[in-house]
C-alpha cells in the first residue's frame, strides 16, 4: 500500500492555495471548493473547503533536502513559523508552521533516518 494523498478541510480556498503555492507545492487541480497539489516524488496534497475545519491532532510533514535554506526563503518570503529548524533526539530536523487555517505542518530533513533509524525494528 502506497500513501498518495493527503487532504485537510479549511475556510478559504484562495487564502489556502497562496499558501501552499508559496510553499512550493505545485498545483494540479483547482475549483472554488477544491484544490490539489502534486508533491515531488508523485504523492498529492489537497485542500477542501469546509464551512467549520477543526485543525485538531493531525501533523503533516513535508520533506526538504535544503530545510534551513527553504525555511529561510520562506520567511523572506512572509511566512512565520512557531519554531525554527532544530535537531530532534529521533535524529530528524524539523521547523513548524501552520496553515492560515491552523493546520499543523512540519518541514524536515532527516535523510536516511527517515525509514532507517537506528532503532528500527529488525525484520525476522
Amino acid at each position: 500500500m502506497n500513501l498518495n494523498q493527503i487532504t485537510v478541510e479549511v475556510a478559504d480556498i484562495p487564502r489556502a492555495r497562496a499558501f501552499y503555492q508559496r510553499l512550493g507545492l505545485e498545483l494540479i487541480v483547482s475549483s472554488d471548493h477544491y484544490a490539489r497539489f502534486l508533491c515531488p516524488g508523485g504523492a498529492t496534497f489537497s485542500i477542501h473547503l469546509a464551512d467549520a475545519p477543526a485543525p485538531g491532532g493531525t501533523m503533516i510533514y513535508f520533506e526538504c533536502d535544503d530545510l534551513d535554506a527553504r525555511v529561510a526563503a520562506l520567511k523572506a518570503a512572509g511566512v512565520v513559523f512557531d519554531s525554527d529548524p532544530q535537531d530532534q533526539r529521533w535524529l530528524w530536523r524539523e521547523a513548524r508552521l501552520r496553515d492560515p487555517d491552523g493546520n499543523r505542518l512540519c518541514l524536515f530533513f532527516a535523510g536516511v533516518n527517515r525509514v532507517n533509524p537506528p532503532w528500527r525494528v529488525r525484520q525476522a
